[in-house]
């Protein structure tokens, strides 16, 4: 969750939305993400809406569970003031920030206000994001208690000088230990890498990938490390204190974690995330497939029914919204048929169900066959009418995206 936030039209106090977000509602899922925003330290590349406890002075993280409570209860009347149907949540995602700082009674609050003002899907996904650090097993085991079915541990990498570099707090030892309560308790697992780190080696990305392959995880998830304007790590390369990020070796290192991942097993299913035995990230998921969620939180974004609005940044702002009663909207925006199509474009196509051919106006689909030749696209996939995108592809996915679209 990037910490700076668009401009657009204000939100009302209420929060109530339009009447068009009712249409079609029914053909979509409702997910709810809780953004947690509190790190014990601020990592020199995060660019996330996220505060230590020094930038928090006034604000007690003992207070978060009943404002994030609060939102919930807003959204339930929003949703029913608008006319949309009753939906109970298919998944719920606890990011940050760091999300397992809190007592995990609190997160099993939190997630006891979306079940019962929204209930929850039989089979339904509940995540949250961890750190290694962060839990231990009897912390795990109370979450899986709450109804938590999967835990996202942030490794980011095995190799001490790349986390160093990355100012990550975790013993990267600690991994096969939190990897093994997460499995006790009956979570589902995943990993989260990050490759492209100033001074990591092929090697080094070689090593952090056996090692997270060794704990045989659920799914992972393998993220480019991407420079952010403003953090830390932006000045300190600027300063050339560190170097800067190498696009060519991180393509290698993309071509080998997909390498390494297939032969474990691992099955691609968007851009950078793979799972094994169909166990994706539902959540994430859905966010590709248009479907509409309710962010709750400092700086949260929400999506429902081509409305997309985004909550005040601070937890403090935050706070004070929630503790008069008003929605924590800070702007929003009613997405037009354009916007709308070319995010239906630039999502669909990153995630390997593909994006239909015939759903594309006749321009775009004169493309489709430049771009078989070119290796970007699957041909068998596109003879059956869908565009999903080679290994080439996915490295040039924008490029794919910006051809379909001209």
């Amino acid at each position: 969750m990037p910490s700076a936030l668009p401009i657009a039209d204000p939100a009302p106090l209420d929060g109530l939305l339009p009447p068009s977000v009712v249409e079609g509602a029914d053909s979509r899922n409702l997910g709810v993400y809780l953004h947690v925003p509190f790190c014990r330290v601020r990592c020199g590349y995060c660019d996330f809406n996220t505060y230590t406890a020094a930038e928090v002075r006034g604000v007690k993280q003992s207070d978060y569970a009943s404002e994030a409570v609060a939102e919930v209860v807003l959204a339930g009347s929003v949703l029913a003031a608008t006319g949309a149907p009753d939906r109970a949540a298919s998944t719920v995602f606890f990011g940050g920030g760091t999300p397992t700082l809190l007592p995990a009674d609190d997160l099993a609050r939190m997630l006891g206000a979306v079940r019962d003002t929204f209930g929850l899907q039989p089979g339904a996904e509940v995540t949250t994001e961890a750190n290694p650090d962060s839990v231990d097993a009897a912390y795990l085991e109370r979450l899986a208690e709450a109804g938590f079915t999967r835990v996202s541990f942030g490794m980011q990498s095995a190799v001490p000088h790349v986390l160093a570099t990355l100012e990550r707090t975790h013993d990267p030892e600690r991994i096969p230990h939190v990897v093994r309560w997460a499995r006790d308790a009956g979570l589902q697992v995943s990993l989260d890498l990050i490759y492209g780190t100033p001074g990591e080696s092929l090697d080094d990305w070689r090593a952090s990938l056996d090692q997270a392959l060794a704990q045989e995880p659920d799914h992972v998830s393998a993220y480019s490390l991407i420079v952010e304007p403003g953090t830390k790590m932006a000045r300190q390369i600027k300063r050339g204190e560190v170097a800067e990020p190498d696009e060519d070796l991180q393509a290698d290192m993309y071509e080998l974690a997909d390498s390494a991942l297939a032969g474990a097993g691992y099955e691609w299913y968007e851009v950078s995330n793979w799972a094994r035995d169909g166990r994706v990230s539902r959540h994430n998921l859905a966010y590709w497939q248009g479907h509409d969620w309710w962010g709750v939180g400092p700086g949260a974004h929400s999506h429902v029914g081509g409305v997309r609005w985004w909550n005040v940044k601070h937890p403090a702002a935050y706070a004070d919204r929630m503790h008069a009663g008003v929605s924590p909207a800070a702007g929003r925006e009613t997405l037009d048929a354009e916007t709308r199509e070319v995010e239906r474009v630039l999502l669909a196509t990153r995630v390997r169900g593909g994006l239909e051919i015939a759903s594309l106006p006749a321009a775009a689909r004169t493309a489709v066959a430049g771009l078989i030749a070119d290796g970007l696209v699957e041909p068998a996939a596109a003879l059956r009418g869908s565009i999903v995108l080679t290994l080439n592809g996915r490295l040039l996915a924008d490029a794919v995206v910006r051809r379909l679209l001209d």
